[in-house]
C-alpha cells in the first residue's frame, strides 16, 4: 500500500507544490491547511508515514502544532519536517527540534533534496513498522509459548497424578488377584471332599441298592452322578486356572512334535471313539513350559474331537505355516501353530468372547465342558508372551492360531547346558 504523507500549509500552492514533486514516488497525501485541522485529520488518522509542515501559519504556527501532535502517545513515531522560508537562526532551529521536528527544508525548495529526504523517511516508516509487526508476532508467540508450556506443566502433573493412582491401582489388583487366586484354590479344595462323599454314595446307592429303586430313582441318582462329575471337572479346571497365575516353572527346550504325541495318546479313546483322523506337521523346538504348552494342545485337540458334526468323523491338522522362516533383524519373531478341523465351527463374531472366562457358546446337553478350557489356553499364551486366536464359520470347522515367541537366547542355554 502507498505510504500515507501529511501535507499542512497555509497556503493552497505550497501544497500543490509539494504535491506535484513527490506524487512520481507513489505517495498517498492528506493535506491539512492548518494546523488546527491537521490535528483534527490526527484525531482519527495516524498512520503516516511522515507530515511535512510549514512553520509560519496563522494562529497555530509549525512548532506549537508539533508541540500538540507529540502530546498524544499514538502520534509520536511520526516524523515531522519543517518547511521555512526564514533562517531562524540556531536556537529557534533547536527549538523546532525540541517540538519533535526530525529535519528543516528551507524554500524554494530543492526538489531532488525534498524526494531524496522524504524517501529517507519514508524507508525508515517501513522499516520501523515491519519491526513493530514482527515485534507483535514474536510478542504473540511468546504467549501461546507460554500458555502451551504452562498448559503442557498441568498435563504433566496430572499424568504424573495418574500415573501415582495407576500404581496404586495395579498394586490393589494385584492383591486382590492373589487373594481370588488363593480363594479359589482354597474354595476348589475345600469342595472336593464334600463332593467326593456325593459321587461316593450316589455310586453306592446305584449299584447297592439298584434292585430296591424303581427306574424313577435311578434316574435321579444318574442325574446326581452327572452333575457331581461335572462339578468335579469344574473344580479341577478352577484349580488348574488358579495355578497357572502362581506357575514358576522355568521354561526349558521342548520339541513339540513328541509334545502332541503324548497328547493324542491321552485323548486315544475319544479319538477311537469318533474315529477321528489327525495329520500332525513339523513342529518346532521351542523353550517353554512343557506342562502348560500340553495342557494348552490338550484343549485345543479336544476341543476339535468333541466339536465335530453328527456323523462325521473328525479330520485335524496340526501344523506351523511358518517354520523354516528367517526372523527379521530386530524384530522378535513368532512361530505360528494351526490346529484346524472340520467340525461345527461357530459365528466369527464370537471369536474374542469364546477365550472368556465360563463362555459357552452351546448348551451342556449338546456338548460337555465347564467353559473355562479356552480361557486356559488364554492364560498360557500370556505366560509365553503369545497369542492365541481364531477363525470360524458356523457348520465350517473353526481354525485355532497359537503365536509363540521363539526364545533363542533360553533355548541356547538349555542347549548348551
Amino acid at each position: 500500500m502507498p505510504q500515507k504523507i501529511l501535507l499542512v500549509d497555509d497556503r493552497e500552492d505550497n501544497l500543490f507544490s509539494l504535491e506535484t514533486i513527490l506524487e512520481a514516488d507513489g505517495y498517498h497525501f492528506v493535506k491539512a491547511s492548518s494546523g488546527r485541522q491537521a490535528l483534527k485529520i490526527l484525531l482519527n488518522e495516524f498512520d503516516f508515514a511522515l507530515i511535512l509542515m510549514d512553520v509560519k501559519m496563522p494562529n497555530l504556527n509549525g512548532f506549537e502544532t508539533a508541540a500538540l501532535i507529540y502530546e498524544r502517545e499514538k502520534l509520536k513515531h511520526i516524523p515531522i519536517i519543517f518547511i521555512t522560508a526564514n533562517n531562524y537562526g540556531e536556537e529557534n532551529i533547536f527549538k523546532g527540534y525540541r517540538s519533535g521536528a526530525v529535519d528543516y527544508i528551507f524554500k524554494p525548495v530543492n526538489p531532488e533534496l525534498l524526494r531524496a529526504k522524504v524517501s529517507v523517511f519514508v524507508e525508515l516508516y517501513k522499516k520501523n513498522h515491519q519491526l513493530l509487526s514482527q515485534e507483535e508476532k514474536l510478542r504473540s508467540i511468546n504467549k501461546n509459548l507460554e500458555n502451551e508450556i504452562k498448559e503442557r506443566k498441568l498435563s504433566e502433573e496430572k499424568v504424573n497424578e495418574l500415573n501415582k493412582k495407576l500404581l496404586v491401582n495395579i498394586e490393589s489388583l494385584e492383591t486382590a488377584n492373589k487373594e481370588l487366586d488363593r480363594f479359589a484354590f482354597m474354595a476348589s479344595h475345600d469342595m472336593q471332599e464334600p463332593l467326593r462323599k456325593i459321587r461316593t454314595f450316589s455310586d453306592l446307592l446305584a449299584i447297592k441298592h439298584k434292585a430296591q429303586l424303581d427306574e424313577d430313582a435311578q434316574s435321579k441318582i444318574r442325574i446326581i452322578q452327572k452333575a457331581a462329575e461335572r462339578m468335579q471337572e469344574l473344580i479341577k479346571d478352577i484349580l488348574t486356572f488358579s495355578k497357572i497365575s502362581t506357575e514358576k516353572e522355568p521354561f526349558v527346550r521342548t520339541e513339540f512334535n513328541p509334545l502332541v504325541q503324548e497328547v493324542l495318546d491321552e485323548l486315544d479313546t475319544q479319538i477311537q471313539n469318533k474315529d477321528a483322523r489327525i495329520d500332525v506337521g513339523p513342529l518346532p523346538v521351542l523353550a517353554v513350559n512343557p506342562v502348560l504348552i500340553k495342557s494348552l494342545f490338550l484343549n485345543l485337540v479336544g476341543n476339535a474331537i468333541k466339536y465335530s458334526k453328527p456323523n462325521v468323523p473328525p479330520e485335524i491338522h496340526i501344523y506351523c505355516d511358518n517354520l523354516n522362516a528367517a526372523p527379521k533383524r530386530g524384530q522378535t519373531h513368532y512361530y505360528r501353530i494351526f490346529i484346524k478341523d472340520n467340525g461345527i465351527g461357530f459365528n466369527q463374531k464370537y471369536a474374542e468372547q469364546i477365550f472368556d472366562m465360563f463362555k459357552r457358546l452351546h448348551v451342556h446337553n449338546e456338548y460337555e465342558g465347564t467353559g473355562i478350557g479356552l480361557a486356559l489356553c488364554k492364560q498360557i499364551m500370556e505366560k509365553h508372551n503369545g497369542y492365541i486366536n481364531a477363525v470360524s464359520a458356523e457348520n465350517e470347522g473353526a481354525t485355532f492360531i497359537i503365536s509363540l515367541p521363539a526364545r533363542e537366547e533360553v533355548a541356547a542355554a538349555a542347549e548348551v547346558g
